[in-house]
């Protein structure tokens, strides 16, 4: 027995060395190849919302992270790996439960030979009851619930992580639809406006027409584009009430009006995106912790996996009390009884092996998904700061070129009034004024999602300095 378990001590060791888990390769460049953003406490991005001055949107995140079913299923996912967890550990405490049982039965000879002799009747009533409580402990010797506890443990970090990221992503969501909101209003503001400057034109030509001096073809044709315009704001109006819903459904307000969401038709300010740096993104993004928390699971599985190849010692006490009752005989007894159960795996070997590769493969498989989720997040968040800064760039300059559209659309306007320029030219001013004002709001408000996208890239949403690193943890 000995020379058995000497093997299977070195046959493990062996294992092991195969299942040695691979470091992931982390590497990332020095920086971000963008602008240099504000100081990193310039902005605070476990709650980043806060730095809109928004106190509607600061509510709607808030109640949304409460409310909404994203959320609390994300936080019934919590509860059930922490029970899980709880539910693997406790295995290796000792098992056992309380059995117990009585019989009663009442014999009548119908024929034959009548038998009357202590403890064996042929008629009458019997009794018989039982109590057993049964144990069964496993002698943990090789350090199982080590790597079960490393197994579960990871499980519950990787579905802890789960939980801030889903929060993380439904405050992003909400602030997104929020700006969309805002965007549609501006762009209804822009409509309603682009209509008033048609019913002036058209004033106009109806005056220029009634006084002889320019066709009444001019009227027509301004009032095709009014029509469009005031169609526009129509599409827009029920658009903008479309968008109110989706963000009462976001906050967990469902049935409530939509015009308890009230929607400003302007951008602000773009508040300042943190300065960071690439390897911030290992211990901010809640993903790559998470991805990281499922390598240490898997290994804690793996390390599981090479000890089921060692012996398995289990200590079996019991604990019984019976009792039994005939004509002319009863007995009562109790019992104590000490042993233990010894299991080295044989013909089991080759279905370990095979357990064993299949969970190596698995853990491999984590490292891989950990180094992608370090590589995903470098990659959005670099994107997402290039973008901002271009976007932040294409609004300067598009709001130089609206303003000056603007004084040129007036001007034309005023020349047509005086009868100094034709209809076609006011026209085509008041054409290119539209669609520059047009693309200044696109961008404005393309500009407000993308800040709230490089927050999120960035690993804003939770706080992310209550939970250490997995290698801390270790």
């Amino acid at each position: 027995m000995r020379s058995a378990v000497s093997a299977a001590l070195l046959a493990c060791l062996a294992l092991g060395a195969c299942a040695h888990v691979r470091t992931p390769d982390l590497r990332l460049p020095q920086a971000y190849e963008a602008p240099k953003g504000a100081p990193a406490g310039a902005v605070e991005l476990d709650r980043w919302w806060l730095a809109f001055d928004d106190a509607q949107l600061t509510g709607l995140i808030e109640q949304a992270l409460i409310a909404n079913p994203d959320a609390r299923s994300a936080a019934a996912r919590l509860t059930e790996a922490r029970a899980n967890r709880t539910e693997a550990l406790v295995h290796f405490l000792p098992q056992g439960d309380v059995t117990a049982s009585t019989h009663q039965t009442d014999t009548h000879q119908l024929a034959g030979t009548v038998f009357n002799f202590p403890g064996f009747t042929s008629s009458g009533v019997s009794n018989a009851s039982a109590v057993n409580f049964d144990v069964s402990w496993e002698v943990d010797i090789f350090g199982r619930f080590l790597a079960a506890r490393k197994a579960v443990n990871g499980d519950l970090a990787a579905a802890r992580f789960n939980y801030e990221g889903a929060r993380a992503s439904l405050a992003a969501s909400v602030a997104d639809a929020y700006f969309q909101a805002r965007g549609l209003a501006i762009q209804l503001a822009d409509a309603r406006e682009t209509a008033r400057i048609e019913r002036e034109l058209y004033d106009s030509a109806t005056k220029r027409a009634a006084a002889g001096i320019a066709p009444t073809s001019d009227a027509d044709r301004v009032a095709g584009d009014l029509a469009q315009a005031d169609a526009l704001a129509a599409g827009l109006e029920a658009e903008l009430q479309a968008q109110r819903r989706t963000i009462l459904i976001l906050a967990g307000r469902t049935i409530e009006p939509t015009a308890n969401i009230a929607v400003d038709a302007s951008v602000g300010t773009l508040p300042p995106i943190p300065d960071a740096l690439p390897s911030e993104l290992l211990k901010r993004r809640p993903d790559v912790r998470e991805a990281e928390a499922r390598v240490a699971g898997q290994a804690g599985r793996s390390d599981a996996d090479i000890l089921a190849f060692l012996p398995t010692l289990y200590f079996t006490p019991s604990l019984g009390w019976q009792q039994q009752s005939q004509p002319g005989f009863s007995i009562t007894a109790q019992s104590l009884v000490t042993g233990g159960t010894f299991t080295q795996p044989l013909l089991s070997i080759p279905k370990l092996l095979a357990e064993l590769k299949a969970q190596n493969a698995r853990t491999e498989q984590a490292v891989i998904a950990y180094e992608k989720a370090v590589q995903t997040a470098f990659s959005e968040s670099e994107g997402a700061l290039v973008r901002l800064e271009a976007d932040r760039r294409r609004v300067a300059l598009l709001t130089e070129g609206e303003a000056r559209a603007a004084r040129g659309y007036r001007a034309s306007k005023i020349g047509y009034d005086r009868g100094l320029t034709d209809l076609q030219t006011a026209l085509s001013a008041e054409q290119s004024w539209r669609t520059t004002r047009s693309q200044l709001t696109a961008a404005e408000v393309q500009a407000l999602r993308r800040t709230v996208q490089a927050y999120k890239a960035l690993g804003g949403g939770w706080p992310a300095e209550r939970f250490p690193s997995q290698a801390q943890a270790r």
